[in-house]
């Protein structure tokens, strides 16, 4: 029987949560906005897919979407989710990215995508580090007041 020194033992455990340690697409913001571009050409009609592309937007335009959601569900009747806002119709690529590069200065991050033919294939994506997760930033237009009649409710 092989026995384990205690310091073995230990160095092995401290391995063992190392490797445990999440290392989702979060961690970095070039697989971020990789990922993004991936769910959203799914997006399509997809819930699935809106929401995958939806759980990777920053903060403000998750809200943005949320009282989009809330005033379409006011007006048609039914519950809609803030990722069946996302308009992929508005959605294109003028390219297929090949590569992603970061340059990241603190919590923010640019993103250039870059295709087969990077002196006039090029795009950049802003990132933002929230709760220890790198987002996209997708600046969305603000929305309007609601407008009230000023005989409503008399």
């Amino acid at each position: 029987m092989t026995r384990f020194a205690p310091h073995a033992f230990a160095a092995l455990v401290v391995l063992s949560l190392a490797a445990c340690e999440k290392k989702g697409p979060e961690n970095q913001p070039e697989q971020v906005v990789q990922n993004f571009v991936d769910r959203m050409k799914r997006v399509h009609g997809n819930p699935k897919s809106a929401r995958a592309a939806y759980d990777l937007l920053w903060s403000e335009a998750q809200r943005n979407l949320a009282e989009r959601a809330k005033r379409a569900s006011a007006l048609s009747g039914r519950k809609v989710a803030p990722e069946e806002m996302i308009a992929p119709s508005h959605f294109s690529l003028r390219f297929e990215p090949k590569q992603y590069t970061a340059n990241v200065q603190g919590d923010w991050a640019v993103v250039t995508m870059t295709g087969e033919v990077p002196s006039t294939q090029r795009s950049t994506v802003k990132c933002v580090l929230e709760d220890g997760s790198w987002r996209v930033v997708v600046e969305l237009p603000p929305l309007p007041p609601i407008a009230q009649r000023a005989d409503a409710g008399s």
